[in-house]
This record gives structure tokens, sequence and C-alpha cells, in this order.
């Protein structure tokens, strides 16, 4: 298995999150436009929502990389870095809205997300379905495989064997 700290995915992972905290120290010298305390609290959060989802990408994606990681757990690590790269964009835009004047980051930031994507994309094509546990929430198993198929290997599946062929 690869060392996930020589991928580029992770590498751009590390620089969003860096240019996060680069853009953490700007807002923090800016004078944001807010008329209410319910508005300045939205900064607030998004500010927040910005550096945590930053944080959440390279994490999640150490952990989609674990040996032991099995199709299920890396879509659903898959699903965390998707929504948490688009709040990215979401947490910037809501930036500017409220009067964050050096967008010249941000462009930066949307352009390192876009390339992100696209990097984020070709992994998610090499994950392997065949190597899985069967989701019995139903979301994430491969293509053909249903969250009540018997799985001899399964502890927690809601019924017995002698239940399914029925024997006694």
């Amino acid at each position: 298995m690869e060392n996930i700290e020589e991928l580029p995915l992770y590498i751009k992972a590390l620089e969003l999150q860096k240019l996060v905290e680069t853009i953490m120290e700007v807002v923090a010298d800016s004078e944001l436009l807010y008329e209410t305390d319910e508005e300045g609290l939205l900064i607030e959060q998004s500010i927040n929502f910005l550096l945590e989802n930053s944080l959440i990408i390279p994490v999640t994606l150490k952990s989609a990389y674990d040996e032991d990681a099995v199709y299920d757990v890396k879509m659903e690590c898959a699903t965390l870095i998707r929504k948490a790269g688009i709040e990215l964009t979401v947490d910037a835009d809501n930036l500017e809205d409220f009067g964050f004047k050096h967008v010249e980051y941000l462009d930066i930031l949307q352009n390192e997300i876009d390339e992100f994507r696209v990097l984020f994309a070709e992994w998610v094509k090499t994950i392997d379905p065949s190597d899985y546990t069967i989701d019995r929430w139903g979301l994430f198993n491969p293509p053909g495989i249903n969250y009540d198929d018997y799985d001899p290997d399964d502890d927690d599946f809601p019924f017995g064997t002698n239940d399914l062929f029925g024997d006694d």
C-alpha cells in the first residue's frame, strides 16, 4: 500500500488546510460587515466551519487509507470528504458576502478546491468494490449487494442461518 503522505490527493488536502489557516489569519485582521448579533454569529460560524472542514479532509483521508478499511468504510470517508470540500466553498462564499475584502484568497481557495476535487474523483474510482462488508444501513454497498444479503461472517445479521435455510 502506498504511503498516504506521498499521495498528491493527501498533499493537496494539506495545502487546502494551510491555505484556510492563512485565510483565517487574514480574516482575524479584517473588518467584516454585519448589522445584527445573528449576522455576527453567522460570520463566526462560517469561520469555524471553514477551519473544521479543512481539518476533516486530511484526517478522513487517512482513515480511508487504513489498510483494514473496506469498501463501505472508504465510501463513507469519501462522502465526508466530499461534503467538507463543498462546504469549504459555501463557507468562503459566506465570508465574501459579509464583506471580506481579500477575495483573492478566496479565489485561490476555490482553485485549490477544484484541483482537489479532480484528484478526489480519480481516487474514488480506485476504491475496490470487491473488498467489502455488507452495510446493513444500505447506503455504502457495492452495486448488486443489498443491505439484507446473507453474510456468514456478519455477527450482526438480524437472523440466524437456521432461519435462512429452514434448518431446525
